[in-house]
């Protein structure tokens, strides 16, 4: 007898008015941290320079850690008020009439900042633009202090002409700007576009002028830095995502272990063993190791015995990690969804109602999980090729971050046993391929609910 799709990390639950505090407390433990306190981060370097690049990345992990986070791009709000772009010319210091609309543009997003900050309930916004000169810093120095808010610059400076020419290459050639994508005439153009900047561009002066600022200089896309005045623990946060992220292009294959007995039974949690399905999915993934030559492949796994089983049959050295482990179920570890309607049907229902931030009593929520990975992150961000094997909750922890999900989306991801997921990171994001092995394995994904029911009493 065939049984209904379960899903490893979830109760289906039904919807309930009853609030739990488990849930409160930790929806309010980041806020915590900003409360009173907005930061606007402000990027700083010439055209080309990886601005955009920092700005995107950085606003995608702070999101993910919870803290709300905005990018305001001062390209976007020049394309607005100046429907065609023609040259280069309009980014020359002497051309009175751009520069107006040029502070203008700045001045109105600026506007949009102090909206997201003080009205729509952010806590970082990042103002991606080129901001080369201390007149313009002033501006937002005088901004900041208006509206107490917290400031942050990261200035980057690069003068490896390869990156730069690279740079243009992946993403001006497709920028608005150019729609005509001639790849020699926007090259050209872009380049005298640099050397406008160049004339008027005042790099921070972490010596003397800017000395009190808090900032950092990131200086040929990571090779060096130089940090300054670190404030509090945001700004911490942001130095170490920073001093971590890379622009090079390694691929990262997650997956999650082969089926398990538990997942057979319908058990979630537990520390359980492949079921024959899974071993034959551990062969299957040696088999495409093998055949897609996957040099110099590392391989991490959890501490529990369905990943490290279907590690082994790899035949290559792993990694263990523990914060790799699943979502802890608390005292509903080993048990059915039928097991757990019956015993905690409070619990039952509860979890439908907001399910990244419930917690299961006596183990753990989504949210605890994504601050249990963050580590997890960090290391892929500096590392080669990397091949994950973990579990459904984590899994879709991880993906969240690469392909910038929400909490309300992040706990209905959709994993599959037996599937791969190839991410390559690509301009301001990330392709995902995705391949089946060809191995059957028991449905564990639950659709979000569609219809609120009344729960259980």
């Amino acid at each position: 007898m065939s049984s209904p799709p379960l899903d490893n990390d979830s109760a289906n639950s039904a919807d309930t008015k009853k609030t739990d505090p488990r849930m409160n407390e930790k929806k309010c433990s980041w806020a915590s941290y900003m409360t009173n306190s907005p930061t606007m981060i402000v990027m700083i370097g010439l055209p080309a320079r990886g601005k955009t690049y920092m700005s995107k990345k950085l606003t995608r992990y702070l999101n993910w850690i919870g803290v709300p986070t905005k990018v305001f791009n001062l390209g976007v709000y020049r394309r607005e008020a100046v429907r065609a772009y023609k040259s280069y010319n309009f980014f020359r210091h002497d051309n009175e009439e751009a520069m107006k609309i040029r502070k203008q543009c700045a001045l109105v997003a600026l506007r949009d900042v102090k909206a997201y900050l003080r009205d729509e309930g952010g806590q970082i916004a990042v103002f991606d633009a080129t901001n080369t000169t201390r007149e313009r810093r002033d501006l937002i120095l005088a901004f900041v202090k208006e509206n107490a808010f917290k400031v942050f610059f990261v200035e980057s400076v690069c003068d490896d002409p390869e990156v730069i020419a690279a740079n243009i290459l992946e993403v001006k050639v497709s920028s608005p700007d150019y729609p005509e994508r001639h790849r020699e005439r926007v090259m050209d153009d872009f380049v005298k576009r640099i050397e406008c900047y160049k004339v008027t561009y005042q790099p921070l002066d972490p010596d003397d002028y800017d000395k009190d600022l808090s900032f950092i200089k990131v200086m040929n896309v990571g090779r060096r830095f130089l940090v300054n005045r670190v404030q509090d623990y945001i700004q911490s946060k942001i130095v170490y995502y920073l001093m971590n992220i890379h622009v090079h292009s390694p691929s990262i294959y997650l997956c999650r272990h082969g089926e398990s007995n538990h997942n057979v039974e319908g058990r979630i949690g537990g520390d359980s063993e492949l079921s024959p399905r899974g071993r034959e999915f551990a062969h299957a993934l040696r088999d495409f190791v093998e055949q897609h030559k996957l040099a110099d492949l590392k391989v991490w796994t959890s501490q529990l015995r369905m990943t490290i089983q279907t590690a082994e049959e790899l035949g290559v050295p792993y990694e263990q990690w523990k914060i790799l482990n699943e979502i802890d179920a608390g005292v509903c570890e080993e048990m059915t969804y039928e097991m757990i309607q019956k015993t905690f049907p409070e619990e039952f229902a509860l979890r439908d109602q907001d399910k990244y931030h419930y917690r299961y009593p006596g183990g753990e929520s989504y949210q605890d999980l994504v601050q249990r990975l963050e580590p997890v992150i960090m290391e892929l961000e500096r590392q080669g090729n990397v091949l994950v094997i973990c579990h459904q909750a984590v899994m879709r922890c991880l993906l969240a971050y690469f392909l910038d999900k929400g909490a309300d989306d992040l706990p209905y991801i959709k994993c599959p046993l037996h599937t791969l997921l190839k991410l390559t990171p690509v301009a301001y994001g990330c392709k995902v391929e995705m391949f089946y092995l060809n191995v059957e394995a028991v449905n564990t994904h639950r659709d979000r609910p569609l219809v609120s029911q009344p729960g259980p009493r």
